[in-house]
């Protein structure tokens, strides 16, 4: 399985539209989260531009770089936590989002000084 992330994905209707363009270009989505996709199939260059071209009109990215992949990741657990949760968690935000994405608070802080820099 390969999994894609995308930048800007953060509500259903963009979900819906993610798996929408990857039925197009003949991929199966298994999995389908916030900012990430897991699909079953190898994706061709091709396959990955047509796809990258077709989000950047509904206004997503796809992204590459890891630094950016980490980034949105975060964005997505802290989007995630205070729009679809039941309740907000019970210990502080930066170790529930350390925890949730297995990284050092110190290493995520970090990642996010060198952006703003």
């Amino acid at each position: 399985m390969k999994k894609l992330y995308i930048k800007y994905m953060v509500s259903l209707r963009c979900k819906m539209m993610v798996k929408e363009e990857l039925n197009k270009l003949g991929l199966n989505c298994v999995i389908l989260n916030l900012g990430m996709v897991e699909i079953l199939e190898d994706i061709t260059e091709s396959q990955r531009e047509e796809l990258k071209e077709n989000l950047k009109k509904s206004g997503l990215e796809l992204m590459d770089d890891k630094k950016s992949i980490l980034i949105e990741k975060i964005k997505n657990v802290i989007i995630e936590m205070i729009h679809y949760c039941d309740e907000l968690p019970k210990e502080n935000y930066s170790s529930y989002i350390s925890n949730k994405l297995g990284y050092d608070y110190t290493y995520l802080a970090n990642i996010f000084q060198k952006l703003k820099a």
